[in-house]
C-alpha cells in the first residue's frame, strides 16, 4: 500500500481531515488549516501523510510543530498517528513514521518528537522515549524522541 503525501495530493485534503477529526476529535477546520499550510512549507512542517486501501483511508499522520504541549523547543512533532483496527499489525505506523522522518531529513530537521500515552510500541518503532512533559491541558504524557537520519 502506497504513503499519499497529502501536499501533492490537496483534492484528498476534505477527506483526510475528516479521518483525522473522527479519531482525534480536533475540529475538521484545524486539520484543514494546517494541510492547506502544506502547501508551501520550506521546512516539510506541516505535512500531512495517509494510506489508502481502495478507496478508504486506513492510516494516517501528520508532522505539525507542536502537538499541544508546553515545551516549545520539542518541535517538529508527529501527530495524530493511527492505522484503523484491522489493519495493525502489519507494519503501517512504522511505515508512515520513516517516511516522515526521511523527508523531515531531506528538509534537514535532524530531530522529531511526539507525544503519547501508549508504552513500548515507539520504542519498537525506533523512538527513544524523552520523559514526561505538561500538555496545554496540565496533563502529562509521554514524550518520545527519534533522529530523523536513524532507522
Amino acid at each position: 500500500m502506497e504513503i499519499i503525501k497529502l501536499s501533492l495530493h490537496p483534492e484528498l485534503f476534505e477527506k483526510a481531515a475528516k479521518y483525522f477529526h473522527d479519531k482525534w476529535k480536533v475540529p475538521v477546520s484545524a486539520y484543514l488549516e494546517s494541510m492547506n499550510e502544506s502547501l508551501t512549507a520550506k521546512d516539510g512542517v506541516p505535512e500531512w501523510y495517509i494510506i489508502q486501501k481502495d478507496d478508504e483511508i486506513i492510516a494516517g499522520l501528520g508532522i505539525i510543530d507542536n502537538d499541544f504541549h508546553k515545551c516549545p523547543d520539542l518541535k517538529p512533532n508527529l501527530c495524530a498517528v493511527y492505522v484503523k483496527e484491522p489493519y495493525r499489525r502489519q507494519g503501517l505506523a512504522r511505515k508512515l513514521m520513516d517516511t516522515a522522518c526521511k523527508d523531515l531529513c531531506d528538509h534537514g530537521i535532524t530531530d522529531v518528537y511526539l507525544i503519547t500515552d501508549h508504552t513500548g510500541f515507539y520504542e519498537r518503532c525506533g523512538w527513544d522515549f524523552y520523559g514526561e512533559i505538561e500538555e496545554n491541558s496540565g496533563n502529562m504524557a509521554r514524550c518520545y524522541h527519534r533522529r530523523t537520519d536513524i532507522k
